[in-house]
């Protein structure tokens, strides 16, 4: 008789997923629908950020209730148990909040310029950990806290410049940082919660899109009659046409499904730190595509950043640990997922490089 192989119980194939992958799935999205955006509102006359945003929330409401009813991806939902107190205590806070953190960022760019916005970003990474310290997702770790620190003293060196300050889009820039820091942190609490405690609501991913998707549609809805429904031109509208409006929302749709499995595999955190190394990447483009000029400075800001993230990633016991699998796989020529940490650092690696060799070389540049 054969012996039998007896198969893991309980191991799904996205639990397999190394968190890299997460990490990269969202860069990857999140790198394009910003460039898309920029393409439409800047370039192609539809200059509503908000209504955009409606459509793109709207999209997701409609292809998750279609999903949840001709699929068995979303069926999730039915051990969830959601009832009217459940859903105004856990998910329209989350509209809410998604709501006036886009309100208070578009208005930041009436009074600030982007150097100094940039700058103020920087501190997402630091919102987000003290948000995590307030409500008990985060353990006090000074040792972050310190590389948190590098990395955002990185970018805002990166972001350093002229800078015309304006109180009132100084508070408009915080209460923006603030309000997204709490939605993330509730997003995570609906993705991780602990299923014998009362209070919390853990949720396979895809089904907290279902249910908060809506809500944050109906809040921008909200915003937008009054914000830019005055103005709209419905000729920018078909000047637009269809088909671009699908493929755009079908992007976010996307990066919101990536988004959504990042903070279920990491933490909102990570999401966040990860966010700098995507602002790297789109410097990198901008220089490769549209000839865009950086200083030195901001290239050693953005290295430092980049080092940073690395660091908090895998810290030197696991970079020196991936250095070593990376030398064991390069022998055996075993690529398989235990090279995840190789994954990590040979793209942090291969950033920084970069950026440090252009930093290099950089000449000075006028100020504008």
């Amino acid at each position: 008789m054969l012996p039998t192989v007896e198969k893991e119980p309980g191991v799904s194939l996205l639990s397999r997923i190394p968190s890299a992958a997460y990490v990269l799935n969202w860069i990857f999205f999140s790198t394009i629908v910003i460039l898309f955006n920029k393409k439409i509102i800047s370039d192609w006359g539809f200059p509503y950020p908000v209504l955009l945003t409606c459509w793109h929330l709207i999209f997701a409401t409609i292809l998750t209730q279609i999903l949840a009813r001709t699929s068995t991806i979303l069926d999730g939902r039915k051990s969830v148990r959601m009832t009217g107190k459940v859903y105004f205590r856990a998910i329209v806070p989350i509209g809410v909040l998604y709501s006036l953190s886009l309100v208070c960022s578009n208005l930041t760019y009436l009074y600030l310029s982007v150097a100094f916005i940039q700058m103020l970003k920087a501190a997402a990474p630091a919102s987000v950990l003290f948000v995590g310290y307030a409500f008990g997702t985060d353990k006090y770790d000074l040792k972050v806290l310190l590389n948190i620190c590098a990395i955002v003293f990185g970018v805002a060196l990166a972001s350093y410049g002229e800078i015309d300050f304006s109180l009132i889009g100084f508070l408009y820039q915080l209460g923006g940082l603030i309000f997204e820091s709490i939605r993330l942190i509730m997003v995570q609490k609906l993705l991780t919660g602990k299923s014998d405690d009362p209070n919390s609501y853990k949720m396979d991913p895809l089904v907290s899109l279902y249910y908060y998707a809506p809500v944050c549609a109906v809040m921008n809805v909200f915003v937008a009659l009054f914000v830019e429904m005055p103005t709209f031109k419905m000729a920018d509208l078909v000047q637009l046409g269809p088909w671009i409006l699908i493929a755009n929302a079908s992007c976010a749709f996307l990066l919101n499904v990536a988004s959504v499995f990042l903070i279920g595999k990491t933490s909102s955190l990570v999401l966040t730190l990860c966010g700098v190394i995507k602002n790297v990447g789109i410097v990198v483009l901008s220089v490769i595509l549209w000839g865009t000029i950086v200083s030195g400075l901001q290239w050693l800001g953005y290295s430092i950043a980049s080092a940073g993230l690395v660091y908090y990633s895998l810290g030197w016991e696991g970079i020196k640990n991936a250095c070593s699998q990376g030398q064991t796989m390069w022998e055996s020529r075993g690529m398989n997922y235990r090279g995840k940490n190789l994954t990590v650092i040979v793209a942090g690696g291969l950033i920084t490089t970069f950026l440090l060799l252009v930093w290099w070389s950089a000449g000075p540049v006028p100020a504008v």
